[in-house]
């Protein structure tokens, strides 16, 4: 079996380690890849978004498999280039991607299905969503309707800052094609987690939730960025909560997306608040999510590749059930390069302790944002350099031992959260 992974961050680190460890066997084969992923991986030298180059290269080798990480060749169209082509690929098609790739889309999904979301409207003109955020005030959210590489949320703790939002990607053009609409929605009060769930269009196997921590700061304070660290499973969610999302959530919109004429076949990714009155979809994703799978994938105790290979083939998940977990929980710190989510500098020796991670079940580091310079050392290349992974027995452990190897590390201006997963340990001490 060929195996090809699309992308070189985190998140395609971690499904090369998962996939290698489903089928060590196969022949596995990266776009591009980082460091940490040189060794599990043969080297492709495209570009992950260079739809029609890797679609020719994936025909001339045979490759069996192509797995896509990141967003922007799915919404490119690569599943559809790739399935017209006769090469199994795990993605959904551009149309389906939308979901996605467009927050006003995906509201209009919602609407169908009648998944409950915060309530909203959507803007194109900056005279509009002035008179309308004057009329709502603040906290308010404001969010790019495109891709926006995980920041285009703005959450709004006054009206001064969502006016200056709005302005900014309307008016202004901050975040380029992807903020000339904007959707302007009601600041949800709760707990947020993320659900991934593997989907053949109809069926669905659910993965372990987690909790994504987006803001940069401790205590989550600051802007967004695409995501500080996460930790899997949430504590506080049950068999029982699953079952009420995959049937209020994941199947009303695969139902409506089916008969929209845009079947979606992949990962579906569902951002979750949990308020007072229950559950409210923040947004969907067309693909795996980072930093969760880095936390997601390891607590697996079934394989990962025979649900990709029978949704890439057109096969059904019928009966496949959620696969199980392993018992443990995981914990993602991670390092990030000093002034991200803004400028930030590239260039900075890595340095990673020679015994760290070596014949240690319990840690896992995921390169991200880092390359090799000219002298072969590794180096940042990202806002995002690396993700810490610890594992245990309960969160306490897998806590300290992200955290013992984030100390350990160092690169000039890291910067990283030390609260990841601060919501369970306050519950756990109430």
């Amino acid at each position: 079996m060929k195996i090809l992974v699309v992308g070189n961050g985190g998140r395609e680190h971690a499904l090369l380690w998962k996939l290698r460890r489903d089928a060590p066997g196969a022949r596995f084969y990266a776009t591009r890849p980082n460091p940490g992923m040189e060794a599990l991986a043969s080297a492709v030298d495209l570009a992950p978004d260079d739809v029609e180059g890797l679609a020719t290269w994936a025909q001339g080798e045979g490759i069996t498999l192509t797995v896509v990480g990141p967003e922007v060749p799915l919404a490119r169209g690569m599943g559809d280039l790739f399935r017209k082509r006769g090469l199994p690929l795990f993605g959904p098609s551009a149309a389906a991607v939308r979901i996605e790739s467009s927050k006003a889309y995906a509201k209009q999904v919602m609407e169908r299905a009648g998944v409950p979301t915060a309530a909203h409207r959507t803007f194109t003109r900056w005279p509009e969503a002035e008179v309308y955020l004057k009329e709502k005030g603040a906290p308010i959210v404001v969010k790019a309707s495109g891709l926006a590489a995980g920041k285009g949320a703005v959450v709004c703790s006054t009206e001064a800052e969502a006016l200056n939002a709005a302005r900014e990607m309307l008016a202004e053009a901050s975040f380029g094609d992807a903020g000339r609409e904007i959707v302007i929605e009601e600041f949800m009060t709760g707990e947020e987690v993320s659900v991934f769930g593997i989907t053949d269009g109809r069926h669905v196997s659910l993965l372990l939730p987690s909790q994504d921590h987006k803001r940069v700061g401790e205590g989550d304070t600051g802007p967004n960025t695409g995501g500080m660290g996460a930790y899997a499973p949430v504590p506080s969610l049950d068999a029982l909560f699953l079952e009420e999302i995959r049937q209020q959530v994941f199947l009303p919109v695969l139902e409506t997306m089916e008969a929209s004429a845009a079947p979606f076949r992949g990962l579906l990714y569902a951002g979750l608040m949990r308020t007072p009155d229950g559950p409210k979809v923040v947004e969907f994703n067309a693909r795996f999510g980072d930093p969760e799978t880095q936390v997601v994938l390891p607590l697996m105790d079934e394989p990962l590749l025979e649900l990709l290979v029978a949704v890439a083939r057109g096969g059904s998940l019928q009966g496949a059930g959620d696969p199980a977990s392993t018992g443990r929980v995981a914990l993602n710190t991670v390092l990030a390069s000093g002034g991200y989510p803004g400028e930030y500098a590239r260039g900075h020796e890595v340095h990673i302790p020679d015994e760290l991670g070596v014949d240690d079940p319990d840690l896992l580091l995921f390169h991200a944002g880092t390359r090799r310079d000219d002298a072969g050392a590794v180096v940042t290349s990202g806002g995002r350099v690396l993700s810490v992974v610890g594992l245990g027995d309960d969160l306490g452990q897998a806590r300290e031992r992200s955290h013992a190897a984030a100390r350990a590390i160092d690169f000039e201006g890291k910067a990283f959260r030390a609260d990841i997963g601060w919501r369970a340990f306050q519950t756990s001490a109430s």
